[in-house]
């Protein structure tokens, strides 16, 4: 025990000696929990419109009317053509092309139908097919409303009528920031522990002080626990500074114990902070080890479910996350933040990250070559 608290006092006092560590440490996770959760946002919005208005009638004006008066779209041009509104979308000044026919509402009184066209720009494919879903489901409003006018219903209508309530649970109010902020925290976490626990023995390497250590009496175990331990602790600091962040910035106040978040927590970044002592066992410069880390934490962020839902993943996909640990977590900071879940509701991810921190740390120490 003696040996293991000089190598924690030398590993702290060599953190306190950086600056750069500490700005990483503190500063950068608050800043990107105050700026990502306002970018990070699943609803489309100002969808760029070009139309093409072919008939200048009171039902068109009335449509666009409609159109431009939602959250959702922004009339940036009205086109004699189809060939000068395709000017607009070849410029990425429009997302979608709406034509309106000759004779659109002649053919909507005489005929009781009338064709609209939608072009979509699929570059950017989902802003583009949100948009012409939000186009479409206005035009089917403005559509009834049109059929309400002409006819008058009877005092009491012989046709069935289906009507369907809702209710949101968990998330009233469909907050995105509700949903974004406890997994960006996730995120900005792993982020923290894996790059710095990555760089760290291969500073050792580098600076020269690893020969130093391998001929000390120090054991493998206690060598990796030195290196782990401070970073262990570190990642309360910031996890802690991110829920205090969620509380008083975006007014989140975790429906579940706060306990079972820091108790996941020790776990989360046990396992983590062992796959980062692999990777900088393995690696030979900071330069490697950093490279190795960015592979690992692209797949972990992009494939944890945080922007895609893991669920529309393909099936093979969605095997490779079983061996996401942020995955895990994420699942883990949602329940227990919006759904108040138990140690029961979590105890299947507590296990599996709890398995995955032995086999990491163990694999990490016995990977590690020490001559004594």
């Amino acid at each position: 025990m003696r040996i293991l608290l000089v190598i924690l006092r030398k590993e702290f006092q060599q953190i306190m000696r950086n600056p750069s560590i500490l700005r990483i440490i503190f500063m950068m996770p608050a800043v990107q929990l105050l700026i990502l959760p306002l970018a990070a946002d699943y609803e489309v919005k100002n969808v760029n419109l070009t139309v093409v208005d072919q008939d200048h009638s009171t039902y068109s004006q009335l449509l666009l009317n409609k159109l431009s008066a939602s959250d959702y779209f922004i009339i940036q041009d009205v086109a004699d053509n189809y060939d000068a509104a395709m000017v607009d979308i070849e410029k990425d000044v429009s997302d979608i092309i709406l034509t309106i026919p000759p004779h659109f509402e002649r053919d909507l009184i005489r005929e009781d139908e009338a064709k609209l066209s939608l072009a979509v720009n699929a570059v950017n494919g989902a802003k583009g097919n949100i948009g012409a879903s939000y186009a479409a489901n206005i035009i089917n409003e403005y559509n009834q409303e049109i059929r309400k006018t002409w006819f008058t219903m009877p005092e009491f209508n012989p046709v069935p009528i289906i009507d369907i309530t809702y209710s949101n649970w968990y998330n009233d109010g469909m907050s995105y920031t509700l949903f974004m902020v406890p997994g960006i925290l996730v995120i900005l976490l792993t982020l923290v522990g894996s790059f710095l626990s990555a760089l760290n023995i291969v500073h050792e390497k580098e600076v020269g002080t690893i020969e130093q250590i391998n001929v000390s009496p120090i054991k493998k175990y206690q060598f990796i626990l030195g290196k782990l331990i401070p970073f262990w602790l570190i990642g309360f600091v910031v996890l802690t500074i991110g829920l205090l962040i969620a509380r008083f910035v975006y007014g989140i106040i975790p429906a579940g114990n706060m306990g079972l978040i820091y108790l996941f927590a020790a776990v989360f970044l046990f396992a983590l902070l062992g796959i980062g002592l692999l990777v900088s066992t393995i690696a030979e410069s900071q330069q490697q080890a950093m490279f190795i880390s960015f592979f690992f934490m692209m797949i972990f962020i992009l494939m944890g479910g945080l922007y895609t839902s893991i669920d529309s993943m393909p099936q093979w996909a969605q095997v490779i996350t079983w061996f996401n640990p942020v995955k895990y977590f994420i699942e883990v900071m949602r329940m227990i933040v919006m759904k108040d879940s138990s140690l029961a509701d979590i105890s299947h991810n507590l296990l599996v990250i709890g398995i995955m921190a032995v086999i990491f740390n163990t694999w990490a120490v016995l990977l590690y070559r020490k001559r004594v």
